[in-house]
């Protein structure tokens, strides 16, 4: 078994920070859905402008508001307007691992999607597969 980059979101620009809620992160559902990334999914968030990183999980926020909120005791480790990038990962076979390909999603500055590579169809195909052949 192999842990492999699922989707990425490149450079996204934290647009809030929350201390005082309860934890995670809120992501534009657009982004998530480009990213097969799902509600409470864990994710990785690597802040560019200082080198945190930290493990959180996603919650939606709303479609095609740009917004990437850092929330709970993980907003002291982001600022607003730093750049994150916000990574998920998946684990699969070894043959999985040989043909799968990550969804990579590239936002712009106000975080609306500028261009994608792979295929987040193609992870949930290979997710899917596994799951079938695991589960009891």
């Amino acid at each position: 078994m192999r842990e492999m980059l699922k989707s990425k979101i490149h450079r996204a620009r934290v647009t809030s920070v929350n201390v005082d809620y309860e934890g995670s992160i809120s992501i534009d559902r657009e982004l998530m859905e480009a990213a097969d990334i799902f509600p409470f999914e864990k994710v990785h968030v690597l802040d560019v402008e200082n080198g945190s990183r930290f493990e959180t999980y996603a919650i939606e926020a709303e479609k095609g508001s740009g917004t990437i909120m850092v929330n709970g005791a993980a907003a002291r480790l982001v600022a607003s307007g730093d750049t994150v990038i916000i990574l998920s990962y998946a684990t699969l076979s070894e043959e999985e691992a040989r043909s799968h390909t990550p969804a990579l999603v590239y936002v712009d500055a106000g975080n609306s999607i500028t261009h994608t590579r792979g295929s987040a169809n193609r992870s949930n195909e290979l997710l899917l597969n596994f799951h079938a052949r695991t589960t009891p």
